[in-house]
């Protein structure tokens, strides 16, 4: 097999990748707090492999759920990495990175692994969603990442019920139910909204989706669960 012929069935590799818009991500898991409790109920209860297939298969739900089927409607993210760490709250995500509370892991009462699944989906979609260039509410932003974990099936049982909250954007499950209803006016509302959101936002993204603007949707919401 000579050089040329290697180099000509790579390119046609590549050619052929950028026909389908798709490209390999590398997933990384590190557990940096192995030797404490948390630590160890992950890798008992979770595992690296498992993690990492997670981290695969939430990329391919949120894609789809955005309607990103090829390069030009993604980011460009090569690697995703898992912490496992101690610290604060439950997750965060940032420059690729998706840091998780090895305490939050070690003191969850239920099955862990099944919240676990649910908050690397959530923290997946803030790796692939648009954020308007920082312009967009934080709740907003929130929403739109349970909103995948709902879709995906992995909704916990202290999520509060729909029809619940003060506010459309005030984010999380609440505005994720808000969401949700919102989609049932229009099928892929959300990856309408966010793929709006790649360049800034304006509350009149609404008006221009569903023909109402946002807050008149949230008192439409709020009626259907009045009674």
């Amino acid at each position: 097999m000579t050089t040329k012929y290697i180099m000509h069935v790579l390119s046609l590799v590549v050619i052929l990748a950028c026909i389908h818009g798709t490209h390999e991500v590398q997933y990384t898991v590190t557990n940096t707090a192995s030797t404490t409790a948390g630590g160890v109920r992950f890798n008992q209860e979770i595992g690296a492999a498992y993690a990492k297939q997670t981290l695969k298969s939430a990329t391919q739900f949120t894609w789809r759920v955005f309607q990103q089927n090829g390069l030009a409607d993604r980011k460009k993210v090569e690697k995703v990495s898992l912490i496992v760490e101690e610290m604060d709250g439950v997750a965060y995500a940032t420059n690729n990175e998706i840091h998780l509370n090895a305490k939050y892991v070690g003191s969850y009462s239920g099955n862990v692994k099944t919240e676990i699944t649910g908050v690397l989906y959530h923290e997946m979609t803030h790796i692939w969603q648009w954020n308007g260039n920082g312009q967009a509410p934080g709740g907003l932003i929130e929403g739109i990442a349970d909103f995948v974990r709902l879709k995906a099936g992995y909704a916990p049982l202290h999520w509060v019920k729909p029809g619940q909250g003060q506010r459309w954007d005030q984010g999380y499950d609440i505005t994720a139910y808000f969401l949700d209803y919102c989609n049932t006016l229009k099928n892929g509302f959300v990856a309408q909204l966010n793929n709006k959101m790649r360049d800034g936002y304006s509350s009149q993204y609404f008006v221009q989706l569903l023909g109402k603007n946002v807050d008149q949707l949230w008192n439409d919401y709020k009626a259907q669960y009045a009674n």
